[in-house]
């Protein structure tokens, strides 16, 4: 009879880990009735815990302060701008959402004219006092210029609260576009605000000194507020409920051993022939264990939407280094990954020869698809098709 040993992935404990051995036992039966399932449960002698119950998670708002946990730490301009940074043109389609239209009197001009030329000044020229804006301002006056909101928003609004929405518009189109390029420097709420300043004077308005005009109250802004604000004041909470999962893979990375050796330690205690079923980081600790020692019995290793591949490519791979090839004595690697599932990898095209990936597709968007695999009749065909 073989014995499949499952390593679980980040997070899971009991009683969840109980439900996923009973689904994985009942998928093994159909195409492996003669294999028996045991599992190495390492997420709780030698999981991530916080060992000094949260002390270093900040107090909430508020707490030892003397305000009310109530009282804003985040304004709600900073609110508005992490809602600018996801839309920057946000204020703009609200104040044009409120136009009903009407006509413009003969000879006089459009509203738009003025800042659009503006705006057409500093995509050719820039703008001195927003020059940390630099290069991404001038492509993104040029594309403000042509925005279909610009003319509706100019009849809506007064000169001074069009030239600071445009402004802001301007400035969160230019770091909008810094996030989405993973830039790892962006510039600070006091920059900002006086590239904002800049632009609104440029653009029409009078000069105020901080470039903090108000703004428009833009709907979802609510959800903004439960997104960031929320998250901040319920950091203890959402530290408590993620930090298995994240802590895990911190903890094997940095001290590991002892996971690999209570692997070690099951794996000697029953009779060849053994399989080696790794899910996630439980494919990465079943990996690293097998390169690092012979495991004697041991005959198969099967891992599932697992960044064993993704680690060794980029060098964090405890027990072995790119290039180095797989040793000598780490059996034959079975490798399923689903093409949704974004922290599955592939093996094969690392170690030619030594791995073969299996592709799966639970038609599950990630990152449900990480989980998905237990629920898919093709993964349990692949692993039975390939036991001793």
């Amino acid at each position: 009879m073989t014995t499949v040993v499952f390593t679980h992935g980040t997070g899971v404990r009991e009683p969840h880990l109980g439900g996923l051995l009973a689904h994985i036992t009942s998928g093994l039966a159909a195409t492996a009735p003669g294999a028996h399932l045991v599992a190495y449960d390492w997420g709780g002698p030698h999981g991530a815990r916080l060992a000094a119950d949260g002390a270093s998670i900040p107090a909430a708002p508020g707490a030892g302060t003397g305000r009310s946990a109530a009282d804003p730490d985040e304004s709600d301009e900073t609110q508005e701008w992490a809602r600018l940074y996801a839309d920057p043109s946000a204020e703009l389609a609200t104040a044009a959402a409120g136009v009903a239209g009407h006509a413009t009197p003969p000879g006089a001009a459009f509203p738009d004219e003025r800042p659009r030329a503006v705006l057409l000044e500093i995509a050719a020229r820039g703008e001195p006092g927003a020059d940390p804006l630099a290069p991404g301002l001038h492509e993104a006056a040029a594309a403000l210029a042509r925005s279909p909101l610009l003319g509706p928003a100019a009849e809506a609004l007064d000169q001074e609260t069009l030239a600071s929405v445009l402004a802001r518009a301007l400035t969160a189109t230019v770091v909008a576009a810094d996030i989405a390029a993973d830039s790892p420097v962006q510039i600070s709420g006091d920059v900002r605000d006086a590239a904002v300043a800049a632009l609104a004077g440029r653009l029409g308005a009078a000069p105020v000194g901080t470039g903090r005009g108000p703004l428009l109250r833009m709907a979802g802004r609510p959800l903004l507020r439960l997104g960031s604000r929320y998250a901040v004041r319920r950091r203890r909470a959402l530290t408590d409920a993620a930090h298995p999962a994240a802590g895990d893979i911190l903890k094997y990375l940095a001290r590991g051993e002892d996971m690999r050796q209570g692997l070690r330690d099951l794996v000697a205690t029953l009779e060849p022939p053994v399989v080696l079923l790794g899910h996630s980081l439980g494919g990465i600790i079943s990996l690293d264990t097998l390169i690092s020692g012979p495991l004697p019995g041991v005959e198969l290793l099967t891992t599932v939407g697992s960044q064993g591949p993704f680690l060794y490519e980029t060098g964090a791979l405890p027990s072995l280094a790119h290039p180095d090839p797989l040793p000598g004595h780490v059996p034959p690697w079975l490798n399923l990954y689903d093409r949704r599932d974004l922290l599955g990898y592939a093996a094969e095209p690392l170690f030619p020869g030594r791995a073969h990936d299996v592709t799966t597709d639970s038609r599950q968007p990630f990152p449900v698809a990480h989980s998905a695999y237990w629920g898919d009749p093709a993964v349990y065909r692949a692993i039975g098709e390939r036991l001793p």
